[in-house]
């Protein structure tokens, strides 16, 4: 067989693509319990955004958050180390279809990412979306943000930048790579309001000291969940049972209660994350 340049640049191509899927299939073959236990650690996709997860910039260390503390239980339950892999929330999807991590949690259970990822049925936690707008914009329903002259931040590729583009298409969405990008918008002044969940909105008005959060009406509340790799049914089952005990035992609202008081927040002013206490 006489091999040429294009002939050579083919194999190369079949070579290099079949080491790539080579990476990936050990973990699929084997099932991610198996695979997470044979490495010895949990990988958890983690992004900047409190109360969800938290770095300590002093350390860099994962070491608060709900999701932090939900990821950290979920190891131990398996007898691992968990490993935080940073992601954004627009990449967590492609992170665990790649073989980069083995779940993420407050990811909601989309119709588009339940396409790409398994989701169990027990929620992780319910929230409400909500704004952080500026003392002087006047704001009581979705309606009244709906308007060219209103300028809105909110991280790429979610819910909340789904709802906001069915909802608020007439007004400027800006969008950014995550929750701290949306954030820094708003403090900057290049936007009027950021639209999150209610929860990581209390974390950065008391960091901002300004601003007032807005949910608006009609209130959209729902649940959140935690993202596997898809078609790892045995998994789906394990995420799901440690998140209904999470959820039923009130530890998720207790994990929530605990980022709060070490945010320096009253938990008591806070929304509660579990729907039969809203």
């Amino acid at each position: 067989m006489t091999i040429n340049r294009r002939s050579f640049t083919m194999l190369a191509g079949i070579t290099l693509t079949s080491a790539l899927v080579s990476s990936v299939m050990p973990a699929l073959a084997a099932g991610t319990l198996e695979a997470v236990k044979e490495r010895g650690s949990l990988r958890v996709g983690v992004t900047q955004a409190p109360p969800w997860y938290s770095k300590d910039p002093a350390t860099g260390e994962w070491t608060s958050g709900v999701g932090v503390s939900a990821g950290k239980a979920m190891a131990e339950a398996l007898g691992v180390k968990f490993e935080p892999v940073e992601v954004t929330w627009g990449t967590a999807v492609a992170a665990l279809q790649s073989n980069k991590i083995d779940i993420m949690f407050v990811l909601d259970a989309t119709e588009e990412r339940k396409k790409a990822a398994d989701f169990p049925e027990s929620p992780l936690l319910y929230y409400s979306l909500a704004v952080l707008a500026k003392d002087d914009l006047s704001v009581s329903a979705w309606e009244d943000l709906n308007k060219p002259e209103i300028r809105i931040s909110v991280p790429q590729a979610t819910s909340m930048d789904k709802f906001l583009t069915e909802n608020v298409s007439k007004a400027d969405i800006q969008r950014f790579p995550g929750n701290t990008e949306a954030i820094a918008a708003f403090q900057s002044g290049r936007v009027d309001a950021v639209c999150l969940f209610h929860p990581p909105l209390i974390a950065a008005r008391q960091k901002l000291g300004s601003g007032k959060i807005v949910v608006p009406s009609p209130v959209k509340s729902n649940p959140t969940s935690a993202a596997v790799r898809k078609g790892d049914a045995e998994f789906v089952a394990f995420v799901d049972g440690q998140l209904k005990d999470y959820y039923q035992s009130g530890k998720i609202q207790a994990w929530y209660e605990e980022f709060l008081t070490g945010f320096g927040l009253d938990p008591k002013a806070a929304p509660p994350i579990i729907k039969e206490l809203l």
